[in-house]
């Protein structure tokens, strides 16, 4: 089969073995794919992975009880009965795999296995092309799961990418007073059109935001965040990073801020905003491309401004 994948560099393999199909695994041919920010950081060396890229997607079950049914996927793949599973927490699973980032094959190819356990079917209202943005849409909601957002609350949202536009329109669900720092005018054009108010770097009072959500992925985001928030304030950090940054803690001391992480989110709930039509996923999608073009696709997702890339892996 075709996959896309990364070992001493991008590339795409035209005669990669099938998936191994475990009990309890099903069996997906994927229709469609998203690249984003993670994708990018594992070609630079993130994690050390090497395989199949890829862990947003859009399939069709093949064989086994969801035999034809039109899923989406949790990237975890958990071991089901160490003490983080029997919490009810397999994303922090001790043992646990990742779609595509460690140690497991991703959905970058013609099929990828997934556990059923894993699979969420997708309801007719939902596109094939949303469909690819649960994953994410879930991620973002993660930040309303661990962080108590009051209406009142003044927010600050940096890093207008792709994951940071989705998660500006979940908080924005809040009714706080929200402002999002943008580098570039389609993020401004979009923001305005769901009306979200955006500022430029140094507009916002410094040390005045109950909440700074930092989604930028570099260094600099988080000595923003530190210049926005007041004290007593919180950070919420949803970046990764290839490398190992520095970050100015004794700030974090001495105004006694709290600093709270979020990860992977529940897809059912990303699956309700998307079937109700509560956040917008089409307007981010800026190209599209065959599997077989993957490479250049990356080359595109990975040019600053970008929003998604979308591989069409069923041509």
């Amino acid at each position: 089969m075709r996959a896309l994948r990364i070992d001493q560099g991008l590339q795409l393999d035209t005669a990669y073995p099938e998936p191994t199909v475990e009990a309890g695994d099903a069996l997906v041919r994927v229709l469609k794919a998203g690249i984003c920010n993670t994708d990018l950081e594992i070609v630079r060396g993130y994690m050390g992975f090497k395989g199949v890229l890829g862990h947003e997607f859009v399939g069709v079950v093949a064989g086994g009880a969801w035999d034809g049914r039109r899923v989406a996927g949790e990237i975890n793949v958990a071991c089901g009965h160490c003490a983080m599973c029997d919490s009810g927490i397999p994303s922090q699973c001790y043992h646990r795999t990742t779609l595509g980032i460690d140690r497991h094959d991703g959905a970058f190819a013609d099929r990828v296995s997934v556990p059923t356990a894993n699979l969420h079917a997708i309801p007719d209202e939902v596109s094939d092309d949303q469909a690819v943005f649960i994953e994410p849409l879930a991620a973002a909601l993660q930040i309303l799961r661990l962080t108590h957002i009051r209406p009142t609350d003044r927010v600050a949202l940096l890093g207008a990418g792709k994951l940071g536009l989705l998660a500006a329109q979940v908080v924005a669900l809040t009714g706080c007073q929200l402002a999002v720092i943008v580098r570039h005018d389609r993020q401004r054009a979009l923001l305005a059109q769901w009306g979200i108010a955006a500022a430029n770097a140094g507009e916002l009072e410094p040390h005045r935001a109950d909440l700074v959500i930092d989604c930028t992925g570099t260094e600099q985001g988080f000595a923003d965040a530190l210049a926005l928030v007041r004290p007593r304030g919180t950070i919420h950090l949803k970046s990764t990073y290839h490398g190992l940054p520095a970050a100015n803690l004794t700030r974090v001391v001495i105004d006694e801020l709290s600093v709270v992480s979020s990860r992977c989110g529940p897809f059912d709930a990303a699956i309700r905003l998307l079937r109700r039509g509560l956040v917008d996923v089409d307007s981010l999608i800026d190209a599209r491309y065959a599997l077989d073009d993957g490479v250049k696709a990356f080359a595109e997702a990975g040019q600053k401004g970008k929003l998604k890339i979308i591989l069409d892996v069923s041509n």
